[in-house]
């Protein structure tokens, strides 16, 4: 009896390997939907909107992007987690996939283990912006401003609990002074209030802001990556500024939901890896000071899980909790 069930187990196993086979095969033949956990307009939206065209070119069926916001990405990162591991569902995430785990609680998923890493695509560093009409030019200067006058200072990020409102805390913690967060609900609505000076501070990814610091519509005061971005060679950094060796950047990435068959993985990835070469994306990407990265899986992982105990040993240290 033993032996039989020994061989019904390996039967079946056998059957799921083969059809996962011939369903790699035959893929794609019908539409494939890439998440984005945010609102239309931030920088996650635009790169997957800027993948979508090479995408649908080279694999010869539609690409639709398919924004569900909420919960700092969690609650579109959730959904792709439960879809249908058939190669239809994919996530391009930001930066906060890697700190929800340890704001948010009871999660309905696994970060690390429910979703299968395809690649990182990118970094950017974040950059501190004011309206043009705020009257400090330097973030020291509005750190000596916050000293004098606790909590009379606000800036606004894409949420609470993104990597934006973590290297705040980091770096008001460190400098001792008191800040009043604005959470917004994604990119867009946080550049339409940053741009409007219904916020006088905002921090987020240069790859968000790049375009409206170059316009004039804001102006940078602080970047948040160890060395002066050659794009911005003028602004000075927050290690230089306030917090000697601070460094937070912005990434993206693209995941899968897990158990998506391995060839299907490995063609999503060498499509992508092609369409970042394309000189014309190339170019929005430095334009927007996104630096392309196009990791392996294997080394997204590494990363992904790196980010996870990172941040979550800020949020400990510094107490944050969801929605502050």
């Amino acid at each position: 009896m033993r032996v039989w069930t020994q061989l019904l187990c390996l039967l079946a196993t056998g059957a799921l390997v083969a059809s996962a086979a011939v369903h790699a095969q035959t893929w794609p033949a019908q539409t494939v939907r890439i998440i984005v956990p945010f609102p239309p307009g931030g920088t996650t939206d635009q790169v997957a909107r800027l993948l979508q065209p090479y995408l649908q070119q080279s694999l010869g069926v539609s690409v639709v992007v398919d924004n569900r916001g909420g919960a700092s990405g969690a609650i579109g990162s959730g959904m792709a987690a439960k879809a249908p591991p058939d190669g239809y569902t994919f996530l391009l995430v930001f930066d906060t996939h890697g700190v929800n785990p340890s704001l948010i609680p009871n999660m309905p998923f696994d970060t690390l283990k429910d979703l299968a890493p395809i690649m990182l695509l990118g970094k950017s560093p974040m950059v501190i912006t004011a309206h043009p009409a705020f009257p400090y030019k330097t973030f020291a200067e509005v750190v000596r401003l916050a000293k004098a006058k606790p909590g009379v200072v606000t800036f606004g990020t894409i949420g609470s609990g993104s990597l934006a409102h973590l290297a705040m805390a980091m770096i008001t913690g460190y400098a001792k002074v008191e800040m009043t967060h604005i959470p917004y609900k994604g990119g867009g609505p946080l550049i339409i209030n940053a741009i409007g000076g219904h916020v006088p501070m905002a921090i987020a990814s240069l790859a968000l802001f790049s375009p409206h610091i170059q316009s004039g519509r804001l102006k940078a005061i602080g970047i948040t990556s160890p060395k002066r971005h050659p794009q911005f060679p003028e602004v000075a950094t927050v290690a230089e500024q306030v917090m000697p060796g601070f460094d937070a950047e912005a990434w993206w990435g693209l995941l899968a939901p897990v158990n998506t068959p391995a060839p299907i993985l490995a063609r999503m990835h060498t499509e992508v890896t092609r369409a970042l070469k394309v000189p014309a994306l190339q170019q929005h990407l430095d334009q927007q000071a996104l630096t392309v990265v196009a990791s392996s899986p294997e080394e997204f992982q590494k990363f992904l899980v790196n980010e996870v105990e990172r941040w979550a040993r800020v949020v400990r240290d510094n107490k944050i909790k969801p929605g502050e």
